[in-house]
């Protein structure tokens, strides 16, 4: 716990900028996915090349490498942290624009995965911070926005560069405003001071062993990973397939996805916020049963859109489960929160980013364009619309796995 609790406005401030700085994460990680026909075409890649950039290739590092930047976070200075990640990532955007083969892309989009490894788990724990429990789920809510906006505003900002310029241009634009804000991030932002000195830290296999115990830590953590291999190979393929089988340019794609992003996406991670903190308060099995209910709900509305015959038809379809998918994010990461004390929370974030992004982030993309490629025989310009449908089913296995964890919050709760 802090030791005081933080002015409102300084804490409106700090949410502020951690959104911000959230949202060029989002921005940089999926501005391939708008840009994926061009690279594809200029550097002759298979769809199976473009699910490895767009998974594998970033989560391979940015997985594995949070659990050592979010300890140094708990034991050090977690704004120091998110500023010198931020600095990295955008970097190494940036260099993408400079990709001459397959080889030179993945290697920097490794770089990106390097830096944004930092950025997250010691977000949610400022976050924890600065907010008090009843609180909590709103504010990691507001943040998680940053998911929609910047998805969203990777494929307006990606699609009209790319179309009126080039793909390379807009990764290099992208990538030098994420390294303007990084100075004005650590100028505005401060962490507060902390219950638990940064030497009577415990060590990290100590949190791991809290983790390990606790069944829904596990449920949650797969449930989380089964859902993002779900919702991040959509993301990553529908630019794709609106182009493929709707007949979309890269300007009308970044409309049609953005406007996507901006109208359910936000409003499901502002409901998540909502009913978590809502009903979690009544009863904490809804941090993890809410995010069932919606994943299972939002499914067989997911696969009409894709199936249908007109890019009108289905966006209509995509509102209602593009917000229900969001749903989990406040919930979910709330209750992760409370597994463990107070400062444990950014090295138990990345333990559970560990799972959801290697799994979820490293394979949605990957599976659902191999998928394709092995339809193509069957199936020609239309395998993509038929692997992302198959894909959708992913949403089914994380609503079971989370409604499984509800059953196990009570005991596991840390207040």
């Amino acid at each position: 716990m802090m030791l005081t609790a933080p002015a409102s406005p300084r804490r409106s401030l700090v949410l502020a900028m951690l959104l911000l700085v959230y949202t060029f994460n989002f921005l940089d990680r999926q501005i391939l996915s708008i840009l994926a026909q061009p690279v594809k075409a200029d550097l002759g890649l298979s769809d199976t090349q473009l699910g490895l950039l767009g998974g594998l290739a970033f989560a391979a590092l940015y997985s594995t490498l949070a659990i050592p930047l979010a300890l140094i976070a708990d034991r050090t200075s977690r704004s120091w942290v998110i500023t010198v990640s931020l600095g990295v990532w955008s970097a190494f955007t940036a260099l993408c624009g400079a990709a001459q083969s397959f080889t030179q892309l993945f290697l920097f989009r490794l770089g990106v995965g390097v830096g944004e490894a930092g950025g997250v788990a010691p977000s949610y724990a400022l976050i924890g911070d600065y907010y008090p429990p009843e609180q909590r789920a709103r504010a990691l809510s507001i943040y998680s926005l940053g998911i929609p906006l910047g998805a969203a505003g990777g494929a307006l900002l990606g699609g009209y560069i790319a179309q009126t310029v080039e793909w390379r241009t807009a990764f290099i634009v992208v990538g030098l405003l994420g390294l303007g804000i990084a100075p004005m991030f650590k100028l505005l932002v401060r962490d507060p001071p902390r219950a638990v000195a940064p030497a009577d830290q415990v060590p990290v296999s100590r949190v791991f062993a809290i983790l390990a115990a606790k069944a829904s830590f596990w449920l949650m953590a797969f449930g989380a990973a089964a859902g993002s291999m779900c919702g991040y190979g959509v993301a990553f393929w529908l630019p794709s397939l609106m182009m493929r089988s709707f007949g979309l340019d890269l300007v009308g794609v970044g409309q049609f996805f953005g406007a996507l992003l901006l109208t359910g996406g936000v409003a499901g991670v502002l409901l998540g916020g909502a009913l978590g903190d809502r009903l979690g308060r009544r009863d904490r099995r809804w941090y993890a049963l809410a995010p069932a209910i919606c994943y299972v709900a939002g499914t067989p509305l997911f696969i009409a859109g894709v199936l249908s015959g007109s890019w009108q038809a289905a966006f209509a379809l995509f509102l209602l489960p593009q917000a229900l998918v969001y749903v989990w994010l406040g919930p979910v990461l709330t209750a992760i929160q409370h597994l463990v004390p107070a400062h444990m929370r950014a090295t138990a974030s990345a333990s559970f980013l560990l799972i959801n992004n290697l799994l979820g982030l490293g394979f949605g993309s990957l599976v659902i364009g191999r998928l394709s490629d092995g339809l193509t025989p069957s199936y020609g310009a239309e395998a993509l619309r038929y692997a992302v449908a198959v894909g959708l089913c992913l949403y089914l296995i994380a609503g079971a796995l989370m409604a499984l964890a509800s059953r196990r919050l009570h005991r596991d709760w840390v207040d």
